[in-house]
């Protein structure tokens, strides 16, 4: 994790994008935003670009790629998985086989999207405060 790298999202549904980027920015986070409409779009960015993410945050269900599978990918290809960008699940719904498949998969965390805009800006306000205070190997 890159302590000055952009924030990665991955969430097809435009109007969680509008939400979830006015919740960042309330929560004081001042990071880059990023962000991907499926797994299959920022899989090739993380194969393409220079920059450090900071952290993934990624919906389960999604065309093209869903959660899981860009995980499965990225764990997959040694180049990405070497690069150590902690990967958080943020999801409308959170079944049992989708959180013991999430976890098998190494992530870092598994959230559900809270229903109220106070409580989404608080969880992603806890989960970047997190992850700028943990020590990881690719911390600047």
């Amino acid at each position: 994790m890159a302590k000055l790298g952009p924030i990665i999202l991955v969430e097809d549904d435009v109007e969680d994008q509008l939400l979830i980027r006015e919740a960042l920015e309330g929560s004081g986070n001042s990071h880059e935003l990023k962000v991907f409409g499926n797994g299959e779009q920022v899989f090739e960015y993380l194969m393409h670009t220079s920059d450090k993410p900071f952290i993934i945050i990624c919906d389960i269900n999604m065309p093209r790629m869903d959660g899981l599978a860009l995980r499965e990918r990225i764990n997959e290809t040694e180049y990405l998985r070497r690069k150590s960008i902690p990967f958080v699940f943020f999801s409308t719904t959170a079944s049992r086989d989708s959180i013991e498949k999430a976890y098998e998969l190494t992530v870092q965390g598994f959230f559900v999207k809270p229903s109220s805009f106070q409580d989404l800006t608080m969880t992603l306000g806890m989960i970047v405060s997190y992850w700028n205070v943990c020590k990881h190997p690719n911390k600047n």
